[in-house]
């Protein structure tokens, strides 16, 4: 199925591995052309040069940590000098820090803050503009935890900001509804990332036992019996950001292999 994504531009958040990557090459194959941006400058040129290589499409790498106002302002103006528009912007960034409410000082809790809220508050202020200019409307998708939909023991910091882009993402989309830009969250589950196995080794550290076992237990709460891989919700984010989704705004997708029990 063509998503008719061919030629128009994309940005793809904290894309150097992981959901972002993932997202990023299925976009790439379908056609975009791709900003990614990562905080570590080899680590994006090697993403950037990579999906060049594997799906012929153009790639650009910036170096930008999305926690910093002026990074994104920086990366933004980048996009827009090299494409003049932006259709797409895939919001993503590392979870924040792991542990428990009384683990949390004032500094964790406004570096999630930064990291992961204001990141795309920030980046949906600056790239906005760039899609009402074209008239064409546009696409905004935000990455979150599976922790919008049931809070995850010992991942205090996630669940909050995770429950704030959930409203902050319907609120949205009622605002921009009007000028043809649509606004979706992916709700993902346990994907096979180097973020959710650092989780596995610390669940198992916490625990006294092996890291396997974890997996194993996690991985029989799942129908599917597996963890996702990255383009596996970077499908369902091509999706999204196409035609092929005109009517869909201001929802939820859940992608978990059938984990969450909720009906809603």
């Amino acid at each position: 199925m063509d998503l008719g994504l061919r030629g128009k531009v994309a940005m793809v958040a904290a894309a150097s591995q992981g959901l972002g990557y993932g997202a990023a090459r299925v976009l790439a194959q379908e056609g975009a052309r791709v900003a990614i941006c990562s905080r570590r400058a080899d680590a994006i040129e090697q993403a950037a040069r990579r999906l060049r290589e594997e799906t012929g499409a153009e790639v650009v790498g910036s170096v930008c940590d999305v926690s910093r106002d002026q990074d994104l302002r920086r990366w933004v103006q980048e996009v827009e000098q090299r494409f003049g528009a932006v259709d797409v912007l895939v919001n993503n960034a590392g979870g924040p820090k792991a542990g428990n409410f009384f683990d949390m000082t004032d500094e964790d809790w406004y570096a999630a803050i930064e990291l992961n809220f204001m990141s795309v508050v920030r980046l949906v202020r600056y790239v906005v503009p760039l899609m009402r200019r074209t008239g064409r409307g546009g696409s905004i998708i935000t990455i979150v935890s599976y922790s919008l939909k049931e809070p995850i023991r010992g991942l205090v910091l996630s669940n909050a900001m995770r429950a704030a882009l959930g409203g902050l993402s319907k609120s949205l989309a009622d605002e921009l509804g009007p000028e043809g830009i649509r606004v979706n969250a992916v709700v993902q589950g346990r994907f096979d990332t180097e973020r959710l196995r650092s989780l596995d080794r610390l669940r198992a550290e916490r625990e006294g036992v092996p890291v396997e076992q974890v997996v194993r237990r996690y991985t029989s709460l799942i129908p599917l019996g597996r963890y996702g891989q990255a383009e596996e919700l970077g499908r369902v984010i091509a999706f999204l950001a196409s035609e092929a989704a005109s009517y869909v705004t201001g929802a939820a997708w859940v992608v978990d292999g059938g984990m969450l029990r909720a009906l809603y």
